[in-house]
């Protein structure tokens, strides 16, 4: 029988912002070649109405958790276990849903226990990842897990110093205060007493296929390993290029970016969960102010602190007067990257900002989160690619310093010199590659093909 030109997908993603929006950006370049969507949980951002349709949860209260917690952006980021628990108790009404529904396919990423009834009722499980293909494959491909098992899940830092067997990427490698980070998670629970590469692991063995956001000219190294490691169809979905926001930039920061010249503004963000202790946040502020261009920072108030106001280092707000800003709430960052005044993107390299990152004229400084997936990144980007350049950190305490930050914002800002250059035409032809059309469109009907070719 002849694979149904379009598809019925059920979209139930983590409830985490960074996990909503990208699934709900999916669901947009699908709806748009006319497949239907039902979407568990987010109604922004719905670019087609008459195909997405979304379905509201009753998350079930926490003990532990804030009433009417939903979101993890709803708590603070200790209390992600709990909204996972929250969500492992939706169970029922998933189910529910989707023999109402009875879509063909179900994205999930979190929930390990969809697939066993989702098979029981003829629809397939597709676990589609934000996280990239060479984090899974560094942290929880089977050969990484049976390594795990055979040791009684006591992964010590030196075992996470290296890759795991087959790992196809040797130039991809971690510090010791990463490694001893990764070891400490292993034993993580994350939810109703699952430990989180349990959860991830079991996810996707269970499920009959797995996918990422990505293109096989970056991660194409890793799917081939992850296939022959799960022994199952691993999908890219392509770049997923937010589309552009039909809004405009605020007055404030359109007026205050348009006083400086093209290329000139260094804009950091290290995301909405990051909280910096007191000391890292003043080295990080002293060293863009060294660094002499106009600034704007997004942070969060450092560990102990209700504001930035308050957190400021002594006399700063007067040395920066006009030419730095330091932000703690939420901007239009999309639109803040496509200024032509900014020079520099600082980012913690999550998935999503690296994307906006990358398709920007921007030069990109990589300062990553402790998180696996954004250490990885950064050795993607800053090594095997070379689209940015790392900010240098303690081997052992995982510390930069005012001068690490000058020093890497200095060398992409400067443009004459050897590494400058090299990073700016890699990421010139990365740039032009990700916002290929054609390629893109072709990504997502190769994606849709792959899987009608699954039900």
């Amino acid at each position: 029988m002849d694979a149904p030109t379009t598809l019925h997908i059920a979209m139930f993603p983590w409830f985490a912002m960074g996990h909503l929006t990208p699934y709900l950006h999916l669901s947009n370049k699908l709806a748009k070649r006319g497949h239907k969507i039902s979407f568990f949980k987010l109604e922004q951002f719905n670019l087609f109405p008459n195909l997405i349709t979304f379905y509201p949860i009753n998350v079930p209260h926490v003990d532990g958790l804030p009433f009417g917690s939903e979101t993890t952006s709803d708590v603070s980021f200790s209390l992600g276990p709990l909204i996972m628990t929250a969500m492992d108790l939706t169970q029922n009404q998933i189910e529910h849903l989707l023999t109402q529904l009875n879509p063909q396919i179900v994205f999930f990423d979190f929930t390990y226990w969809l697939p066993n009834f989702t098979r029981s009722l003829g629809i397939k499980s597709f676990m589609y990842l934000i996280v990239s293909p060479a984090t899974i494959s560094y942290t929880t491909s089977p050969a990484r897990m049976s390594q795990a098992q055979a040791q009684g899940n006591n992964l010590t830092q030196v075992d996470l110093m290296q890759p795991p067997k087959g790992y196809p990427v040797s130039s991809i490698k971690l510090h010791a205060h990463e490694a001893k980070y990764l070891a400490s998670k292993r034993k993580f629970e994350f939810g109703s007493g699952v430990l989180f590469y349990d959860r991830m692991f079991n996810g996707m063995s269970l499920s009959d296929a797995v996918g990422f956001k990505g293109c096989k000219e970056i991660e194409g190294p890793y799917v081939e390993y992850l296939e022959d490691q799960f022994k199952k169809p691993v999908l890219l979905s392509g770049p997923v290029i937010p589309e552009k926001p039909n809004t405009v930039l605020d007055e404030k920061w359109a007026s205050w970016l348009g006083g400086f010249k093209d290329s000139s503004v260094i804009y950091l963000a290290l995301g909405s969960e990051w909280i910096l202790p007191k000391d890292q946040f003043n080295e990080l502020l002293l060293g863009l102010e060294l660094t002499g261009f106009p600034f704007l920072a997004v942070l969060k108030p450092p560990i102990g602190f209700e504001t930035i106001e308050d957190a400021l280092p002594e006399g700063f707000k007067e040395r920066v007067e006009g030419r730095g800003i330091v932000h703690s709430g939420w901007i239009q960052q999309q639109l803040i990257l496509e200024h032509s005044s900014l020079g520099c993107f600082v980012t913690h390299c999550g998935a999503g900002s690296l994307t906006e990152g990358l398709i920007t004229n921007c030069q990109i400084v990589l300062l990553p989160h402790l998180d696996s997936d954004h250490v990885i990144n950064a050795r993607m980007m800053g090594g095997m690619l070379k689209v940015g350049v790392e900010v240098k950190k303690g081997e052992e305490d995982g510390l930069f310093t005012k001068e690490s930050v000058y020093e890497a914002v200095n060398i992409v800002m400067d443009g004459e010199n050897e590494i400058s250059r090299e990073v700016r035409e890699n990421h010139t032809k990365l740039r032009n590659l990700l916002l290929n059309q054609n390629k893109e469109s072709a990504y997502i009907d190769g994606f849709c093909k792959k899987l009608q070719d699954l039900i």
